[in-house]
């Protein structure tokens, strides 16, 4: 009697430990394209992204480089004031869109220019997207515009 509950209960752990496993492995599938690391565009220099690989990207359009192209493509420089990414998008703008802002984008690289599908940009006048404020203040240029004597 004792060696049946033993071999039961081993069978129990086995079945869970293979459960456990196929649920992690399902878990790390599902998400293989949903994480999106944000990079500065100092990474991007440093650290050349893989072709094709999805990753965010931002910083602050670069004042003069805003150029509109035929209907709704766009391209612009971004930079973290260090290294600067070219980035062309196909799509509508933000409203809040501007040079000289901070901005995000989603997309890949092609060629040696950032290929966005997504743009976020600014929701009012002193917001920057809070990783492009740490890249800006690791290059120390960053001045927070709601602190005091700024």
């Amino acid at each position: 009697m004792k060696s049946l509950k033993k071999k039961r209960r081993i069978q129990v752990l086995i079945a869970a430990g293979a459960a456990l496993l196929i649920a992690a492995v399902l878990i790390g599938y599902g998400f293989r394209d949903g994480i999106n690391l944000y990079r500065s565009p100092s990474q991007v220099a440093s650290d050349p992204p893989r072709e094709g690989e999805v990753f965010r990207l931002g910083g602050l359009v670069e004042e003069g480089t805003l150029k509109r192209g035929q209907g709704h493509e766009v391209s612009f420089t971004v930079t973290d004031t260090a290294k600067t990414v070219p980035v062309r998008f196909a799509g509508i703008l933000p409203d809040l869109f501007e040079e000289g802002q901070g901005m995000i984008g989603t997309g890949s690289m092609q060629g040696g220019v950032f290929v966005a599908n997504e743009i976020l940009a600014k929701h009012d006048e002193s917001y920057v997207p809070r990783e492009v404020v740490e890249s800006l203040k690791s290059q120390g240029v960053y001045v927070d515009p709601k602190a005091p004597n700024s």
